[in-house]
């Protein structure tokens, strides 16, 4: 795929070009709205603004590097807008140093399904989701994301060490049921 011709041929307005672009990406693109998102209604209003920058902002990009990872970058600046604006995601955005958390080093071995990770994931607070996403899944670093989210370093950590914390116990829950399941004879 030239991606240099399409993105001039998007630049020109050719609706063809703007289809193929969008046909090109959404799918992924809708999983990482929905990865910050509590449901499929606004994953989807997550991705429709993301077009409408991806399109507004199309001359900005400037073949330094891949094309989908540009794309991927307004997309996950929209899915934070779209948290900090929306009423029902914004008050659990909020985050006050009493509740956090000290850092664990907890580390267990289970293996999950793809799917039943981000089930789990899902279920995070929208903060330590949000947090847990952008650190886990895009790999920004505390600092960065703190200069994202307007929030210290220290709580982006405490938040992710949260989410982890979290997400341990509850795999951990869901082993012992599995095991309880296999020696009960079920």
């Amino acid at each position: 795929m030239d991606y240099k011709e399409l993105v001039k041929n998007c630049l020109k307005g050719k609706s063809e070009a703007q289809k193929k672009l969008y046909d090109l990406f959404a799918a992924d693109m809708l999983g990482v709205c929905y990865r910050y998102t509590k449901s499929t209604a606004d994953a989807e209003d997550v991705l429709q603004e993301g077009f409408i920058k991806v399109f507004r902002n199309l001359q900005h990009y400037r073949e330094e590097g891949e094309l989908g990872a540009w794309v991927r970058r307004i997309m996950v600046n929209s899915a934070l807008n779209y948290l900090k604006q929306s009423k029902r995601y914004s008050t659990e955005l909020l985050f006050e140093e009493d509740h956090l958390h000290p850092v664990s080093t907890e580390n267990p071995m289970v293996f999950l399904q793809a799917k039943e990770l981000a089930d789990l994931i899902r279920q995070l607070p929208t903060g330590c989701q949000t947090i847990f996403n952008l650190h886990v899944v895009e790999g920004f670093t505390h600092v960065e994301i703190g200069e994202m989210l307007g929030i210290h370093t220290g709580t982006s950590r405490s938040q992710y060490a949260r989410a982890r914390t979290m997400m341990v116990a509850w795999i951990e829950k869901g082993n012992e049921t599995i095991k309880q399941r296999r020696y009960a004879g079920k």
